[in-house]
């Protein structure tokens, strides 16, 4: 099974070009397991790459929807084998998903869809990928302050101590920004996603 993640950037004609930062911040991680085919820009302000995993596919997604720069489309399915050495040569029936979804995406909650052999099972992906995007659409600043420490595997008290705050309002914030719904979310993302091309 195979992944197949294709981004248009949105406001590309008002804004600039994205698609090359964005490249650079994929290219730091490009050792992340999964990752069959690097991203690479495809057309004008689109980027696409190739994975096969779904703890993968589920943090570059969180990534993309904090950001909040992008139409993303994710296609699930086969592709044709030997995948070439370049992305933008890739095909398929993932490829033509995905080209599927980043269209669909435009008019889509959160600007994302999925599209894969099983309708039902794409759709369950697509739902929880929406609950994602709103947990991170309504994140305050002072939220992803403390998420991303948590992220660190920073301690609650050592979060305290350097925010110079309670721990209970530490809590406060970790509840408010939705940090543990956040996981629980990733972890039902990726058995779904596991499961979506059976």
């Amino acid at each position: 099974m195979v992944f197949v993640l294709t981004l248009d950037q949105r406001f590309s004609r008002r804004g600039p070009d994205r698609v090359e930062p964005l490249l650079a911040r994929l290219d730091e991680r490009d050792q992340r397991e999964g990752l069959l085919r690097r991203f690479e820009r495809t057309a004008g302000d689109e980027a696409q790459g190739v994975l096969s995993s779904a703890e993968a596919v589920c943090e570059i997604v969180l990534d993309l929807l904090r950001a909040g720069d992008w139409h993303i489309g994710l296609g699930i399915g086969p592709v044709d084998e030997p995948l070439p050495s370049s992305t933008r040569a890739g095909r398929g029936a993932a490829f033509l998903r995905a080209r599927q979804a980043v269209n669909a995406a435009k008019t889509a909650p959160h600007r994302l869809s999925a599209v894969g052999t099983d309708d039902y099972r794409a759709r369950h992906v697509e739902t929880v990928l929406w609950m994602l995007g709103a947990i991170v659409a309504r994140r305050s600043r002072r939220g992803w302050e403390v998420a991303d420490m948590l992220a660190q595997s920073r301690t609650r008290g050592e979060i305290a101590e350097a925010l110079g705050i309670s721990a209970s309002a530490v809590s406060q914030r970790i509840q408010a920004a939705g940090v543990l719904e956040e996981e629980r979310g990733r972890e039902l993302l990726t058995v779904l996603l596991a499961e979506a091309d059976r």
